[in-house]
């Protein structure tokens, strides 16, 4: 089919799915606890990283035997939990593309500016927006997910064949001064921040930089989270690109950077919210709309892990929900409280398993990339 994805609520027809297969680790750099200090206000997870941008007494047992099995287990079960949600999708008749795996025995990339592992693709949501019969390729915010679209290549290709339109934003150089400095001033009160980025011949000062998961697609509007002047700069970008096709509308700090898991546009009229507060943050026209909250997540809600490496995904993180169209939502089983919250709002939930959804990071919505729905470009904020 041609590519056509204008909402994240009408029929899905086509969609692709991230794959697992290859996690091999989670490395601590500048770039990731910029991008994830949000959540690392006391949270913390059990993953081992075979490597470190600053080492630390707490890190230093990471490798042990014990450590590395229990993560050859948890590998075991989301390899396992994102094969039945391809399942799942296939049942409710979704047609249901994968990535490339990354090649055996490729570990690291490089740039000019920097060295970082490979990350398999499984997060599609956050590399790649798509705007009704166009693929963007969005600018990274993560070292490690720099190439990451490459293995969605033979998936665009066929699209593009099709008639599709495909765009890569800029890509940056990602030195240490690509990153927006105030970062610092608004991270976490325990995020190990840069104290003195390192100068590199490749400065070129900030870049444009942001995730496809910033952003909210209302058929004709696009509205996108800013939180720094990476963010502000790529918002300009979006703006003189799509400019004639759609409207582009700027909200301020919501999150500092995803907001798939705060707020979820259900159907046209619906929202579903992480708190009430969050209504303050949302364009004029979308405060009026209804909206659910369903009750805050408790401890009992997750797996608990032993105390060390950071869980990067917000205790919020099951709101990350996928629609199927305006009345079905994939929801994770575990998460019972959503569940009955959505089906007295009269939505049928279909419940599907992911076990370890903080500790890798991404739900339903982050692993999947719409490139099919029904919908088009209507004017949901008229």
């Amino acid at each position: 089919m041609r590519l056509n994805s204008y909402d994240d609520f009408t029929p899905l027809k086509e969609v692709v799915l991230g794959s697992a297969d290859g996690y091999l680790d989670r490395v601590r750099d500048m770039s990731f606890d910029m991008f994830i200090s949000d959540n690392l206000s006391g949270a913390r997870g059990y993953y081992p990283s075979l490597s470190t941008w600053r080492d630390g007494e707490e890190r230093r047992n990471r490798n042990t035997p014990h450590r590395l099995a229990q993560k050859e287990h948890f590998l075991g079960e989301l390899v396992e939990d994102v094969e039945g949600i391809a399942a799942q999708l296939t049942a409710l008749g979704v047609t249901v593309h994968r990535p490339l795996p990354p090649p055996q025995g490729t570990t690291r990339v490089a740039t000019p500016a920097f060295e970082a592992t490979v990350t398999p693709p499984l997060n599609l949501r956050d590399n790649t927006l798509i705007m009704g019969d166009e693929i963007i390729e969005t600018p990274p915010m993560l070292h490690d997910r720099y190439f990451e679209t490459q293995f969605l290549k033979p998936v665009f290709l066929e699209y593009f064949r099709n008639g599709a339109r495909w765009t890569t934003m800029p890509r940056p150089m990602m030195t240490d001064h690509s990153f927006d400095p105030a970062n610092v001033a608004h991270a976490a009160p325990n995020i190990e921040v840069p104290l003195d980025p390192e100068a590199s011949p490749l400065d070129v000062g900030p870049e444009p930089m942001i995730d496809a998961a910033n952003c909210l697609r209302l058929g004709r509007d696009l509205i996108v989270n800013v939180s720094n002047a990476n963010h502000v700069l790529a918002l300009d970008w979006l703006r003189r690109h799509l400019d004639g096709r759609f409207r582009v509308h700027r909200m301020d700090r919501l999150t500092q950077s995803h907001i798939d898991s705060v707020v979820v546009p259900l159907r046209p009229g619906t929202l579903l919210l992480r708190d009430p507060g969050v209504v303050d943050y949302l364009p004029e026209a979308l405060r009026g709309w209804d909206v659910v909250i369903p009750p805050p997540p408790g401890v009992d809600d997750y797996p608990q892990y032993e105390n060390d490496d950071p869980i990067p995904a917000s205790s919020y993180i099951d709101l990350n929900v996928l629609s199927v169209d305006e009345n079905t939502v994939m929801v994770n089983d575990a998460c019972t409280t959503l569940v009955a919250t959505l089906e007295k709002h009269g939505f049928t939930v279909v419940p599907v398993r992911h076990r370890h959804r903080r500790l890798f990071g991404g739900g339903f919505h982050c692993f999947t990339l719409d490139t099919v729905r029904t919908g088009g470009a209507e004017d949901y904020l008229a």
